[in-house]
Formats: structure tokens, sequence, C-alpha cells
């Protein structure tokens, strides 16, 4: 008898679910940044990987073209491996590589988007910097709850940055890699990923702050003066914090950086040589070279934005909360043809026009 309740209240429980899911689309989604995709589907926790370097043929003048392959067979089987719905829409959201290679060469990043939907069922869209900050801002929110006290969220990736808030947001092809790489060719001449910095002289770690200025001189057009800032990604959470906090003998990790011991973490490193710094911090040779580089960028985006203290809280952010309920991709996503025109005659402002503007009759892809 007890058996029997058990399964009847197994399967009354499927029911509901199956009642409580019954009103919302079945969606799946692909966030497709610098260094891979993620998979999701909606109503799951899952999230599918795949690794792709798709910095280092734009940084060589390559395009994106080599890594089509890999990214059409991603877009077919991380579905497949998650266990996610056949016959849910589906959308890929192409975020800081993909606007590189939109900068560089529009037209052909259209012939490569079409080709990407044609044998893998994916509409691809390239997400301006603005809404990928509107994503980021409600991932962490949803993430982190009452513990988001900032104004807005700091997030580092390989190929730009975003500080995302509610209202405001910043965001520039900037990142932790491109950034590095941008002091390697300026500082040591130098094209290889990562480069050796160090030793920095005091008068080149000033030339490096000079440059970055420059670099982040429209935060004031674009963020009110003294948001707040909670810093939520790798570069900060696994080699800012800890970087400081070995230098002034804290132990643990720390949940708030000032701008003095960020000032002094950085003019000390900075002078060290890379050697040194490693066997002073251990980790692997090729994350530390990217730290004074990371110290130099963080310094500056305190600075820009007129921070007092920055927050830390690692959270494994993800665009595909955003990219799942972005009805507007979806729209897009039926009418790609007359997206990918627009893609070609306005580039990245595409996503931002109205779909319902397109002409009628285009049948949305099979998967």
């Amino acid at each position: 008898m007890r058996r029997r309740c058990r399964l009847l209240a197994a399967l009354t429980g499927c029911l509901l679910a199956a009642v409580a899911t019954a009103g919302e689309p079945c969606r799946i989604a692909f966030d497709m940044g610098s260094s891979g995709i993620r998979a999701g589907e909606s109503g799951r926790s899952e999230i599918m990987r795949s690794n792709i370097d798709y910095l280092a043929p734009l940084a060589a003048g390559r395009g994106l073209a080599e890594t089509l392959p890999s990214t059409i067979a991603a877009l077919r089987d991380l579905p497949n491996k998650g266990g996610f719905g056949p016959d849910c829409a589906r959308l890929g959201g192409g975020f800081s590589a993909w606007r590189m290679a939109a900068q560089e060469d529009r037209q052909q990043l259209a012939v490569d988007l079409e080709a990407i939907r044609k044998t893998s069922g994916v509409a691809v869209l390239v997400i301006p910097q603005r809404q990928e900050g509107a994503y980021g801002y409600q991932g962490a929110h949803k993430l982190l709850g009452e513990r988001l006290t900032t104004s807005h969220i700091l997030d580092i990736g390989g190929g730009s940055l975003q500080i995302a808030g509610e209202r405001h947001s910043f965001g520039a092809l900037f990142g932790q890699k491109l950034w590095h790489h941008e002091l390697c060719k300026a500082l040591r001449n130098a094209t290889q990923l990562p480069c050796e910095l160090q030793p920095m002289s005091p008068v080149e770690v000033d030339s490096a702050r000079d440059l970055l200025r420059s670099r982040l001189r429209d935060i004031a057009r674009d963020l009110p003066q003294g948001a707040t800032m909670t810093a939520i990604s790798r570069p900060v959470t696994r080699g800012v914090a800890p970087a400081v906090a070995s230098l002034f003998n804290r132990p643990g990790s720390l949940s708030e950086i000032s701008p003095t011991l960020l000032r002094a973490t950085l003019e000390t490193y900075a002078g060290l040589s890379l050697d040194d710094m490693v066997e002073r911090l251990g980790g692997e040779r090729s994350h530390a070279a990217y730290l004074v580089s990371d110290l130099l960028l963080v310094e500056g985006l305190m600075q820009a934005t007129g921070s007092h203290d920055l927050q830390i809280a690692e959270i494994d952010l993800t665009n595909l909360p955003g990219l799942l309920a972005d009805d507007r991709g979806y729209r897009w996503a039926e009418k790609h043809d007359c997206y990918l025109r627009r893609l070609r005659s306005i580039g990245v402002g595409a996503y931002s026009s109205d779909p319902a503007t397109c002409p009628a009759g285009q049948k949305p892809s099979p998967h």
C-alpha cells in the first residue's frame, strides 16, 4: 500500500510540474563568448559547455572561418548531450568575439552566420554590448539576491568587460586577454599571448595607466559618477583578490578591495620578474602572466567610476537566463534572413531594430 502511495505521489508531482511549465515556451539558448559555447534550456539548470578559442584567429586577422566546424558541431551536439527537447526553439547569442568579427567584416560574418544556421538549425545573432550588460545584471541579481549590495556588477571576460547595472551599463571589447595583448604590443612589441610584461619600471606602469585611461574615457558618459561595483569573474576573484590578500597577509578570500591596497599590490608585483611572482604566489605561469595587466585594469576601472571599494563575489554567470527570456531574440530567429540583411547593412545594431518591420513569409529553420 505504501509503495502504491509513493508511486501515486511521484506521478502527481510529475503531472503538477508539467502543468506548471505548460504555459512556458520551450527554448534552447547558446551563449557564444570569446572562449566557447554554453547551452541551456528553459526550465532546467543544467549547462552544457564546449571550449572554442575564438579570439586567437580574430587577433591574427584570420576571421572566424576556422572555428565554424567546431561551432556547428557544438550547436548540434550540446543539446543532445544535455537531453534537451528536440523541438524547442533555438537561439544563439554571439558576444565579444562575434562583435569583433562584425567590426572587421560584417559581410563575411553574415555569410558565416547563414552557413551556421543552414547546417546546425541555430540562428545566431550578434548581441550589442548594452544588451549583454542587461543580461549580466539580470543574471547576477538572480544568483546573488540580497548579497548584491552595489549598483553595478563588474564582469571581466577574455574579450570584453561589462559594468552592468539595472539602468546604466558600460561595455567594451576590452577584456582580460585583449587588454593584455594591447600592453604586450605597446610595451614589449610582442604579439604572442600571454607575453612577459614583468618586470615593469615605474615609468612603464604610468604609461600603461595613461593608455588605459584613454580606453576607458567613455565610462563617465555611460555611468553615473560613484557607481559601486561587485566583481564576479575569475580574473578578480581568483587572480587580483588572492594577490592582494597574500601581500597583506590576509588569509582566506577577500570580500572587498580598497584602492589603496590595490595600488600597493600593483606596484609591488609589477616590479618583480614573472618567475619571482610565481614563486611567491604559486599557480600556473601562463595564468600568472595576466596578473599585472589585470591589476592595472581593475585599478583603472575603479578610478574611472569613482568607486571607493570593490566588492568581491564569484558566481558562475552566463548570458543564458537573459537569452532564454529574450522574446525579441527569438522573433529574430524566426526571421533570420531579414536579420542577416540588416546585419550586412547596419552591423551590430541590427538586433535593436524591430523584427515586425521585416517582410512576412520566412519560415523558421528546422532543427
